[in-house]
């Protein structure tokens, strides 16, 4: 058993000035330090002034395979971007080994990310992901929208999905990933989808990341359209958007991107009970517009932070990540944004996820942060904490200290 006492614990819903932490796996109680003092005595441990005890970031999307790109790729424009990344796809992949990989992983750790969501396109990334020191829900991407190839395509799959279920420990999570609309064969997402439905796995999806998905989904032409002519030979799409969430009407599904959703479409992820994830540098980065936030919030759909992959990025830092956000969106009230932004990396990605972590509460898991900041703390901390990041002294994970200076 632990017991961590702090100048503050903060969540996105409260601060609690001069409180601590006592935890083994999970959080067994939160009190004030003079309690905990009076209870525990010397097995206290007192972290002094500017001390703040945050629950564990969680990164609900990320692709690890293209973390060796650093300038290759193309910015500026989806299209541009997609073709860079389809001609320097193999100097990637084959540049990113499993070191490179883990090293992505570890500047994760080091900005307090405790769990992430890795979208595996190739499944190169698995043991990397299952090495990780974090909670890991490993995402294994359905992608081809070919139908003569449809049975070869879904056998790829399969194999790496059920690689990916040998995996057996603690805090890894195999799940599934249907790449987009516009990528990948309506008779395969289905079989997919019933099979994630049948074995209660996690799913996620691509869905109106850009003005090109939008034009080709609904009327086949625009910049899309020689892209598929060229490369896979078709000139229809392979669903309309209205069909393709149909198919995940009775699986919840983290939906990424979603700028250029209609009305009813977002109709259907409410009612279909989904989440959508903003990734705020990497729709910049390719010129994709911004996301309204408040459509989303007046269709009560949740909505969680991502940082994408360093194909689309240049850092997988969360704190970043926010404090982008807390510019793009410079209509929303600044504080109640804030709020916002913290709770979509830590309690409402792990409900999202299907993770007992993200809050600081007694049953949850011990994931948490231990930060350290050299300015008063007031009802605007969730604000400096963006604009100010805290230096992150120690991690802990179920318990454990994964990283402590």
């Amino acid at each position: 058993m632990q017991i961590l006492l702090a100048d503050a614990i903060f969540t996105p819903d409260a601060i609690l000035r001069d409180h601590g932490i006592v935890f083994e796996k999970t959080i067994l109680e939160i009190a004030p330090n003079d309690l905990l003092r009076e209870t525990y005595g010397s097995h206290c441990q007192e972290l002094g002034a500017g001390s703040i005890l945050m629950s564990g970031l969680i990164n609900s999307h990320v692709h690890l395979e293209f973390s060796a790109n650093q300038s290759t790729l193309i910015y500026g424009g989806f299209m541009p971007w997609l073709s860079s990344v389809i001609s320097s796809r193999d100097d990637l992949i084959n540049g990113c080994d499993d070191e490179c990989m883990e090293r992505a992983i570890q500047s994760m750790l080091e900005k307090g990310i405790t769990a992430f969501g890795a979208v595996s396109s190739y499944g190169f990334d698995l043991s990397a992901c299952s090495n990780a020191p974090q909670k890991v829900v490993f995402f294994n991407e359905l992608i081809g929208s070919d139908p003569k190839m449809a049975d070869a395509l879904y056998a790829d799959f399969q194999e790496r999905l059920f690689t990916s279920q040998a995996i057996k420990r603690e805090g890894f999570h195999s799940a599934v990933a249907i790449h987009s609309p516009y990528s990948v064969h309506r008779v395969i997402i289905q079989k997919a989808l019933k099979y994630a439905k049948e074995n209660h796995l996690r799913v996620t999806a691509h869905f109106m990341e850009s003005s090109s998905e939008r034009t080709w989904l609904d009327t086949n032409s625009g910049d899309f359209k020689p892209f598929f002519e060229n490369f896979l030979k078709q000139t229809q799409a392979a669903n309309t958007a209205r069909e393709f969430l149909t198919y995940f009407r009775d699986v919840p599904t983290l939906f990424t991107h979603v700028i250029h959703a209609t009305a009813d479409e977002l109709e259907q992820i409410h009612d279909g009970g989904h989440t959508v994830i903003h990734c705020p540098i990497s729709n910049r980065l390719l010129g994709n517009g911004i996301i309204d936030l408040a459509r989303l919030h007046s269709n009560n759909i949740r909505w969680v932070c991502g940082t994408d992959g360093l194909s689309s990025n240049y850092a997988l830092d969360l704190f970043e990540e926010m404090k982008i956000a807390l510019f793009m969106h410079h209509s929303l009230d600044l504080l109640t944004l804030s709020h916002q932004l913290w709770r979509s990396v830590t309690c409402d990605a792990a409900n999202a996820l299907g993770l007992n972590c993200g809050t600081i509460a007694p049953s949850f898991d011990a994931d948490i942060l231990v930060a350290r900041i050299h300015y008063p703390i007031n009802d605007q901390l969730p604000i400096h904490l963006l604009l100010r990041p805290p230096h992150i002294e120690s991690v802990y994970i179920l318990g454990d200290k994964v990283k402590g200076d």
